[in-house]
């Protein structure tokens, strides 16, 4: 037992000195390694490649509003500003642009048309009324004094032809006239055998017997009778001059009338005219000769076709229009007088002109705009000069060329949604002038009960507190949205916090509106605790 211990311990001291050395010369063939190691990847990424960092220029409004910050910040829709590096988004700083998200583009819904070549033809519509056509009204007025005898025609509104018997007269005068005419006639026939002289005065005497008789709108027929060698009669009877219809009838039997008075009142209504009142803007694209349609409210299965007659030169000033006078058929007699009628005028020439849509046109009153799209999500507002106009295109004068899209849906939200009037306002700017850094909207808060809420006109009523920036009192007021989302988590009654500002006079507008977080009660207080003495 002795001897086998005498051997394990020299054993044991071996391998302990075993250990401790390659425990010593372990990590310098680490060490040794290392720098090999180092110096074969040092070829695979050389220090002049690495990458320069950008320099960051300033962080802009995620709207496109023109408010810039040095720092990240959020927007009142707490969206992140956005950075803009040296030579990355030089457009992003051009004045009189507006920068709107993609992802808000496709919310508003924004939606651009190329400026085209094309024809502009209008309708151009105007109200009217049916009238007699004066040309075919015509009088009854005998030229002589007598009496009525008998009526033939009595009743107003009663249809006549021409030449039909009115009514049977009896005067003095026409008598004398008629047995005058029938003494020269039948001295004339008496008178064969006399001289010539004889002869031709005695002819002479019947035909102005006769002349008078025609001056006096007796008919030929009688006298064609009367030179037949018939009598004078006691009553003639006094016939139509035109057919028609009775529009006014004064005549009643045993009446004496007086040369020149009116007994009848005729109108032909066979044909008559439309006067519609065509607005004073519209005048200078109506033409004599041009065909209208006319429909009428009695008849609305019917359309009537008429032929622009004339152009009345007087205005009416108390409703801006000038009469136009339009000729028609009335087959059947269908068209009565002051009935309502509705004119329709295709307007236009057949030359094409560089037009937009009539809704990419935002009008201040002093100057048209609209919004060109310069890239996606990049709008520029244009000034142009219009023309012509059609129903849904106008003309462009100047500003603009074939091919520039621009926007024809949502461009007054894109007012809403950005500072527009800032952008406006570059165009005005001397192109040499330096470029002031843009103003910042100024923006007001308020806390307040919502009262109602107009998702159609995009409005709410708020009852609010007092506003400390404006001077203002507590009152109930209505606010424009500028985004109807803001309110969907919301409804009446719900107490809110707001952020607005005045886009123009008047017109306020709230940019933020978050429902107010309720007080929570205050934790109760714990008695202290009591120690036993």
């Amino acid at each position: 037992m002795k001897n086998l211990t005498l051997a394990v311990i020299p054993a044991l001291l071996l391998a302990l000195g075993a250990g401790y050395w390659a425990g010593k010369t372990r990590p310098a063939v680490s060490d040794a390694m290392a720098p090999a190691t180092t110096t074969a990847s040092a070829p695979a990424i050389p220090v002049n490649s690495a990458q320069k960092p950008r320099k960051l220029l300033f962080y802009r409004n995620p709207m496109g509003l023109p408010d810039t910050s040095p720092v990240p910040k959020k927007d009142s829709m707490g969206m992140d500003y956005i950075p803009v590096y040296e030579g990355e988004d030089d457009a992003a700083a051009t004045p009189g642009e507006v920068r709107i998200s993609t992802e808000k583009v496709q919310k508003l819904g924004v939606k651009t048309e190329p400026v085209a070549m094309r024809e502009l033809a209008r309708q151009v519509t105007a109200a009217g009324r049916v009238e007699i056509d004066e040309r075919r009204v015509h009088n009854v007025a005998p030229k002589f004094e007598g009496w009525v005898e008998r009526l033939h025609v009595n009743a107003t509104g009663q249809p006549v032809g021409k030449g039909q018997p009115l009514f049977d007269v009896y005067s003095p005068e026409l008598v004398s006239a008629q047995r005058e005419y029938v003494v020269a006639a039948k001295g004339v026939a008496a008178m064969k055998d006399a001289s010539a002289e004889m002869q031709s005065g005695m002819r002479q005497l019947a035909e102005a017997s006769l002349v008078r008789l025609r001056n006096w709108d007796i008919s030929e027929e009688q006298i064609k009778a009367l030179a037949g060698g018939g009598e004078a009669k006691r009553t003639l009877s006094f016939r139509s001059p035109a057919g028609g219809v009775v529009l006014e009838k004064k005549a009643v039997a045993g009446m004496r009338f007086m040369p020149g008075e009116m007994l009848y009142q005729i109108a032909d209504v066979s044909a008559v005219w439309v006067l519609a009142d065509v607005f004073e803007r519209d005048i200078a694209q109506v033409k004599a000769g041009q065909k209208v349609k006319v429909a009428i409210n009695a008849y609305p299965d019917k359309s009537f076709t008429g032929t622009i007659a004339y152009i009345y030169p007087t205005l009416k000033a108390e409703t801006r229009t000038v009469p136009v006078r339009i000729e028609l058929a009335n087959p059947g007699g269908l068209l009565k007088p002051a009935m309502y009628a509705s004119v329709e005028l295709a307007v236009g020439g057949r030359a094409r002109l560089l037009t937009v849509p009539l809704s990419a046109v935002i009008d201040s009153g002093t100057r048209q705009i609209v919004l060109l799209q310069k890239a996606a999500g990049r709008f520029a507002p244009r000034e142009v000069k219009l023309g012509a106009r059609s129903d849904d295109y106008v003309e462009v004068r100047e500003g603009l060329a074939e091919g520039d899209a621009v926007v024809v849906a949502a461009n007054f939200l894109i007012d809403a949604e950005s500072n527009l009037k800032a952008a406006l306002g570059g165009l005005t700017a001397a192109p040499d002038a330096a470029v002031p850094p843009a103003a910042k909207v100024v923006s007001h808060q308020a806390t307040g009960t919502l009262e109602s809420i107009d998702l159609k006109g995009g409005i709410v009523t708020l009852t609010h507190g007092p506003v400390a920036s404006l001077k203002w009192p507590a009152m109930t007021m209505d606010f424009v949205l500028a985004n109807p989302s803001l309110v969907d988590k919301l409804k009446a009654g719900s107490p809110v916090d707001i952020e607005f500002v005045e886009r123009k006079p008047g017109e306020w507008v709230i940019t933020r509106m978050d429902a107010k977080a309720a007080k929570k009660p205050a934790p109760p207080v714990a008695a202290p605790e009591h120690k036993g003495h």
